[in-house]
């Protein structure tokens, strides 16, 4: 055959293996010679061209594409202007169009002589340059095939797919949860230098979704909530292989992820609208979801996707109303020292991203599991739960904010948490008497929250009035800045009026939840809350000091250190603890009666846990390496309680003791 002859420095079987004999046949017939010069016809520019050694692979590369991949020759583009900058002299050897998209690349080769590494460099670049997924190598002996998964990552696959398959159909390789692991693993082996999922969304904010066109946030949070119900229920089996993967078209990705997205909605209603699209282009998703794929976001607390929500929410809208999601130390002191029972509600008056309801859930999960002698794993919060569990959250756990984007996350937390129920409602703490005509005029507030309002109004105390309730435990970091000026929010509250009765011009927010906060305990309950340390020194509060001690047995109050809240906020915060009084001994669990004279439990954290620049120090053992505790987290440092014996007895151990020795009715 006159083509061997033309390409002598390959051997014909090595031909035949690679192209088939129809498409040499093919070839072979298109060949011509003039003038002593050898010609072929193009498939694509259907004019004659001088047959050297690239052209007649390119030729036969041709072929095979229309033939065995069945690509029609209107998907088929040789020469193609590859555009860098300025520079608009490269071309591609081959381009296939995408059939959704006839204007852009789906798959560029490159034909070259001599060895693999020839022009592999360069067909990365076209690649990334079009935006194509697939690329191609050949050099008439062998080829290679890879999909580029990210700017910068390409896969090796086995083929390249027909014009009938996926890209996934050939490049697939399933993945379960356990992938994630392996590959969490190695990343941790890297140690502390390795990128944490805030810092690889800050990455995507820098170079993809800036120049989007989109709200960062939402987006954002369409795809970790898309990804965290995609690792539960594959690892809960209803689906087999995990769906949150870069591995197709750009277009058909678009239709995985949004088809993903939907289905988690169902699943978790009240988080998203139902009609809420992914408004990120096909292209942008693909960068995107390529970042986050390889990262597991359930552990067994939640912490990898707290600290992503807790840079989102802040950016987003937290730091302009002076409230800051607290660090989740803090909040498991609080839930140590509270002591949280399974008959006990609870409820976060500021919820945030719900920590203090979420980490109270995981605390009374963990008496649940021991109870019953179940083992609590690493991915216990992905874990099919008992039903004691389920009912726990369903039935005691509750929360409330007024930022709409907090209240969505502090949902979204919570029903993963919480298997499936959550009674986070969207609403103004301190305007209460608004309550009612809020829930009345609006039909998507009722579709939305309607299901935790009926189980939170069977909690007041008396019926018919949206001002007390009956709850045991209260957790919250209410915002610590600004103040209340209307006269309508005012003058409900005991701390809305001076002394002589006559209204204040203006009150301090986090004042005016101290009194609101009482309202929600019954006789007996307790509280957990963050306060500026001023409250607690200045001269000009020994009023609302007063107030407490009144109403309350003051049992703790805990110094947190001053780069606690940074980045966001230097400001000084105590934790406040308190139990309400009340001299009914019919509930020993509640017995608080009142006293003029008692100890009161004082202590200040003197490890930091946040460097002056607000990054998280990470405890080290005797030998000076970094610690990680039983389920593989990095341990936080702090003397605020002891990790489980990892580390020295803190704070909250100190107060069990103290609970203990002034028989408080809680331990």
């Amino acid at each position: 055959m006159q083509i061997f002859g033309l390409l002598n420095d390959i051997e014909p079987a090595a031909l035949t293996e690679l192209f088939g004999q129809p498409v040499i046949i093919e070839v072979q017939a298109r060949l011509s010679t003039k003038g002593g010069k050898r010609y072929v016809r193009c498939l694509v520019r259907d004019r004659k061209v001088i047959a050297k050694r690239e052209e007649l692979v390119r030729q036969l590369w041709l072929h095979r594409l229309h033939q065995h991949f069945k690509y029609p020759v209107s998907r088929l583009a040789v020469e193609y202007p590859i555009t860098f900058g300025r520079d608009t002299s490269k071309r591609a050897d081959i381009v296939v169009m995408d059939d959704d998209n006839p204007t852009d690349p789906y798959l560029v080769v490159e034909v070259k002589q001599g060895k693999f590494k020839d022009g592999k460099e360069q067909l990365r670049s076209y690649t990334h340059a079009t935006g194509a997924p697939l690329a191609l190598w050949c050099n008439g002996v062998e080829a290679i095939a890879w999909h580029r998964k990210n700017p910068n990552y390409f896969v090796e696959i086995p083929a390249i797919p027909t014009a009938g398959q996926t890209i996934d159909d050939v490049a697939g390789q399933p993945w379960t949860v356990q992938n994630l692991i392996e590959i969490e693993r190695k990343r941790e082996a890297e140690g502390k230098g390795a990128r944490s999922l805030k810092q690889l969304i800050e990455d995507m904010e820098d170079e993809v979704l800036a120049n989007a066109g989109v709200d960062a946030f939402e987006e954002v949070f369409k795809l970790v909530f898309s990804k965290l119900y995609d690792e539960m229920y594959c690892f809960r089996q209803r689906h087999k292989f995990l769906r949150f993967r870069n591995s197709n078209t750009a277009t058909q990705l678009k239709a995985n992820i949004q088809s993903l997205f939907d289905d988690a909605k169902n699943e978790w209603p009240g988080v998203f609208a139902a009609d809420e699209k992914i408004k990120l282009n096909p292209e942008h998703l693909q960068v995107c979801v390529g970042s986050l794929e390889e990262w597991k976001l359930f552990n067994s607390n939640l912490d990898v996707v707290d600290d992503a929500f807790e840079y989102l929410v802040n950016k987003s809208s937290k730091g302009e109303k002076g409230q800051y999601f607290t660090p989740r130390w803090v909040i498991d002191m609080c839930v140590k020292m509270m002591n949280p029972h399974e008959s006990e509600t609870v409820i976060d008056t500021a919820a945030g991203s719900a920590g203090f309801t979420v980490h109270a859930i995981f605390h009374v999960w963990r008496q649940i599991l021991e109870s019953e002698g179940l083992p609590v794993s690493h991915l216990f919060t992905m874990e099919d739960k008992p039903q004691r569990c389920k009912d726990y959250v369903r039935d005691k756990v509750f929360a409330i904010d007024f930022d709409e984007k907090s209240v969505r996350v502090a949902r979204c937390l919570n029903l993963i948490a919480g298997d499936g129920q959550t009674n986070v409602l969207h609403l103004n703490t301190l305007d209460y008497p608004r309550w009612d005509k809020r829930i009345q005029d609006d039909e998507d507030w009722q579709e939305t929250y309607g299901p935790g309002w009926t189980k939170l109004k069977k909690l007041r105390q008396p019926k018919n009035q949206n001002r007390t309730f009956g709850f045991d435990v209260l957790m919250a970091n209410p915002p610590f800045a600004g103040d209340i000026k209307q006269s309508d929010m005012l003058s409900p509250y005991e701390l809305g009026h001076k002394a002589n009765g006559k209204l204040e011009s203006k009150v301090g927010r986090d004042l005016l939840f101290i009194e609101r906060n009482l309202d929600f305990l019954r006789p007996g309950g307790r509280m957990a809350v963050v306060l500026p340390q001023g409250r607690f020194n200045n001269a000009s509060d020994q009023r609302v000091r007063l107030f407490l001690a009144e109403r309350c047995r003051i049992l703790a109050v805990v110094g947190l250190h001053p780069n606690t809240f940074k980045p966001h906020t230097g400001t000084k915060t105590s934790v406040l603890l308190v139990q309400k009084w009340n001299d009914d001994a019919s509930d020993p669990r509640y017995h608080c009666p009142k006293v003029d004279d008692y100890p009161i439990f004082f202590a200040t954290q003197q490890l930091p846990s946040k460097d002056n620049s607000g990054d998280k120090l990470i405890a080290t053992d005797k030998d000076g390496h970094l610690l990680r505790d039983a389920h593989g987290h990095w341990v936080v440092q702090h003397d605020l309680y002891n990790h489980e014996g990892l580390t020295k007895d803190g704070i909250a151990e100190a107060f069990a003791e103290f609970a203990a020795k002034e028989k408080l009715s809680f331990f």
